[in-house]
């Protein structure tokens, strides 16, 4: 265990220093201080995504639980490579794709123990101010609000799933994710963060602090980087107010580095092993956020989960390869959210 610890430990450095990581190293610096083991999530949303498999294709904003044959297949193959790892991934369904003939596969993800949380029916905009705003569906077809206000909209959306997973699945939503994240969470929104408690949710996954991701189709600099990792750290479970305990996304996301800023998988790779790495010698929290449908096109091989796989192994007793749930444990009362 010590050869591991030193070697993760010496493995960390290096990759800090060749991306002159000052934050990075004074935040390991603290590694010694921490008795508890990093507990790392790996996460997907089950919804199809614009732009995939092809770029221009936009269809998906429409029907977004209209899985396709590759992204289910992706989605289970990834949760098979997580579980001979030892561990589970957390997966988020949105409410539409229990519209489709079979959902055995999704049984059988249950029925390995993977945790699966609601994501709403339509993939909705929670904070929505007009029912155009609520989701593409509503702009195109305005009579299905049927003259219903916002807030209920958003509501029965959330309700849906639930239903719809405990009629079609037999189980019960483990936790809630908002679709999009916002920088602040819920920090802004009370009256949310009171219906998901009142839905019985104990947990939220809604924010997704604001970060450097480069220009476009240009390679990320050391300041990206470095950038990421302050947002992690920021990233961590904390309690709001009303009770409701959040457990933030961590940088980056698959859509926000393939799609919107076009990096290549080993961009991709070099900023989940830094961020890992990091959670795992300060005992932090890491919540690997990503999208099959995406993944499935520009990660084929499952590099990015193995990787994270990886370095969970190696690190032993200092890490757990856990669902979203195990989190609650480790949230700050009432840490105040930035609006």
């Amino acid at each position: 265990m010590q050869n591991t610890t030193q070697n993760s430990r010496r493995q960390f450095l290096a990759t800090a220093a060749a991306m002159g990581t000052a934050a990075a190293c004074a935040w390991m610096s603290q590694a010694d201080e921490s008795e508890s083991p990093a507990l790392i999530a790996i996460t997907l949303d089950l919804e199809m995504s614009a732009e995939y498999p092809i770029r221009g294709y936009t269809e998906w904003n429409y029907r977004k639980g209209d899985l396709d044959v590759a992204t289910k297949q992706y989605s289970v193959q990834a949760g098979e490579l997580v579980k001979k790892y030892g561990g589970v991934l957390h997966y988020f369904c949105v409410g539409q794709v229990l519209e489709q003939p079979n959902v055995d596969w999704l049984k059988e993800l249950a029925a390995a123990g993977h945790p699966i949380g609601n994501h709403t029916y339509d993939h909705v905009f929670v904070k929505a101010g007009t029912v155009e705003d609520v989701q593409f569906r509503f702009k195109r077809a305005p009579w299905l609000a049927q003259d219903r206000k916002v807030p209920d909209i958003i509501r029965e959306n959330i309700q849906q799933t639930t239903v719809a997973m405990q009629q079609r699945l037999g189980i019960k939503p483990n936790g809630f994710r908002t679709p999009g994240g916002f920088s602040n969470g819920l920090a802004d929104r009370p009256d949310l963060q009171q219906m998901l408690l009142d839905l019985g949710f104990v947990w939220s996954s809604s924010q997704y602090p604001a970060h450097l991701a480069g220009k476009p189709k240009v390679p990320p600099g050391r300041e990206v980087y470095e950038d990421i990792l302050r947002a992690q750290k920021q990233a961590q479970p904390f309690v709001y107010p009303s009770g409701l305990v959040e457990i933030p996304m961590n940088p980056i996301s698959d859509v926000s580095a393939f799609r919107t800023n076009y990096w290549k998988l080993s961009h991709f790779l070099k900023a989940i092993e830094v961020c890992v790495s990091a959670a795992i010698e300060t005992g932090s929290c890491f919540d690997f956020l990503a999208h099959p449908s995406c993944l499935v096109v520009e990660d084929p091989r499952f590099e990015a989960i193995e990787l994270i796989c990886q370095l969970v192994k190696a690190a032993g007793k200092r890490a757990k390869l856990v669902g979203l749930d195990h989190f609650v444990s480790r949230a700050t009362v009432e840490r105040p959210a930035k609006t």
